[in-house]
């Protein structure tokens, strides 16, 4: 499964000498913009046959992102595209990701040009790729392409609903495919598209280790020490798509039964925060999350905002998410920070609705209400959150099954706990107050 370069490289050095002393300077250099013939391995190749999709599931650091550019460029070259749509998770990472691939595998003479204004690549014969964003899926309401690359499509926040657009558009030419490639998450889209629902689909698979050969030795061993035999590393370099854990708290497949595209109108918004202990390049997240109460009392997840950073940081952005969604109050757990949690937050924003929380019970206990609301159809995700959605699944009956500590699932559950008290049992402790405001009182602080 090697590629002819890696096979070269890994030849002894007088006989790789050898070899390429027979050929000329161009010749040499025309071996760095060689796909099929030199650079790619096998599975990196794409597969001939009668197929409508070519799904390339693999771990990171696999190459599925030249991969897919390899894939692109193959079709411009040989005439068989001309309307290509790039579509990504975000904006950025269609600009940063997919067309600097682009851009980067053509040699100088030959080159496309990037236009941001029009999100357009413009190739030497004049064919053409648009970029498009998983957040805005009615970018793609009216344009035709005969060509889609859809890059780590198990991310996308509106996955269904920018999958399904892209589908009317795919119309042009004789035989329209498409590409994907991603780390694989067990959410609905995928399965369907592995499973055949979307179309006659070739599946490639594939992993971390298939590409050691040009990955840094200090990345491999500290991503093996780290995360093989893991769940996280079986997904994220072994790319298997994994069922429900034993005991699991939440199934992915109720995430998916009752996601939604768009929020109604919320009657009361939360944040809710669970800081970190430290702020080390090791530490865990802080679990921001913003929820709110719709109709009917069905509970919506709008937003995980998670993040890294110190003490300033995480204050500042859950203070913004609270002005940006007119939030009720930031509810904070308290129990490793004490009175400086608050104390953070009051420094930026005085008049700030601070619900203070103390854990009594462990994170599995407590979470076990919240999920009994999933059951019911009671909590709806507006869009995809993968990285919370992955924690909530690790989350059993006997605690969390997944690496670290669930920072996202504790803002989660702090978040909703608030939204539906009379659902949860409340835990007596005299030293939490709540400190209330009426709604948006301290917004204009």
């Amino acid at each position: 499964m090697q590629s002819a370069a890696e096979t070269l490289a890994n030849l002894p050095e007088h006989e790789r000498a050898k070899i390429l002393s027979q050929f000329t300077d161009a010749e040499a250099a025309s071996l760095l913009y060689d796909w099929r013939g030199f650079l790619a391995r096998p599975d990196q190749i794409m597969p001939e046959g009668d197929w409508d999709i070519w799904c390339v599931l693999a771990g990171r650091g696999f190459g599925k992102t030249r991969t897919g550019a390899e894939a692109v460029k193959e079709e411009v070259d040989q005439g068989r595209s001309e309307r290509i749509a790039l579509i990504a998770e975000t904006a950025a990472d269609a600009r940063d990701v997919m067309v600097s691939e682009l851009l980067r595998i053509f040699p100088k003479e030959t080159r496309p040009t990037y236009t941001k204004s029009n999100r357009c690549v413009t190739f030497e014969n004049g064919a053409k790729a648009f970029t498009y964003n998983a957040v805005e899926p009615d970018q793609l309401r009216g344009p035709q392409h005969d060509f889609i690359w859809h890059d780590e499509l198990a991310k996308w926040k509106y996955a269904r609903e920018t999958w399904d657009q892209a589908q009317f558009g795919l119309r042009l030419g004789r035989h329209p495919r498409q590409i994907v490639t991603t780390t694989p998450r067990p959410i609905e889209l995928i399965k369907s598209i592995v499973g055949g629902g979307e179309g006659k689909v070739h599946v490639t698979r594939g992993s971390t280790m298939d590409n050691r050969a040009n990955l840094a030795a200090s990345f491999m061993e500290r991503i093996q020490r780290k995360y093989a035999g893991t769940r996280l590393g079986r997904q994220e370099l072994n790319a298997e798509i994994l069922g429900d854990l034993p005991g699991a708290l939440w199934r992915q497949s109720t995430l998916d039964t009752y996601r939604v595209s768009e929020a109604p109108e919320m009657g009361r918004v939360v944040i809710a925060v669970d800081p970190a202990i430290t702020n080390t390049e090791d530490s865990d997240e802080h679990g921001i999350c913003v929820a709110g109460i719709g109709p009917e009392q069905a509970g919506f997840v709008l937003e995980d905002a998670s993040m890294s950073g110190s003490p300033h940081e995480w204050a500042t952005e859950a203070i913004k998410k609270a002005k940006e969604y007119g939030a009720d109050g930031v509810v904070v757990e308290v129990n490793q920070g004490g009175d400086m949690v608050a104390h953070v937050l009051r420094t930026i924003a005085p008049a700030l609705n601070i619900i203070e929380v103390r854990a009594t019970r462990g994170k599995h206990v407590r979470a076990e209400p919240i999920a009994s609301l999933y059951e019911q159809g009671r909590i709806r995700h507006v869009g995809q959150f993968p990285e919370l959605e992955s924690q909530m699944t690790q989350m059993t009956t006997s605690g969390f099954e997944g690496d670290g500590s669930p920072d996202r699932v504790d803002a989660l559950v702090w978040a909703l706990s608030e939204l539906f008290s009379d659902m949860v049992e409340p835990v007596p402790d005299a030293s939490i107050h709540h400190r209330r405001a009426r709604r948006g009182g301290w917004l204009g602080a």
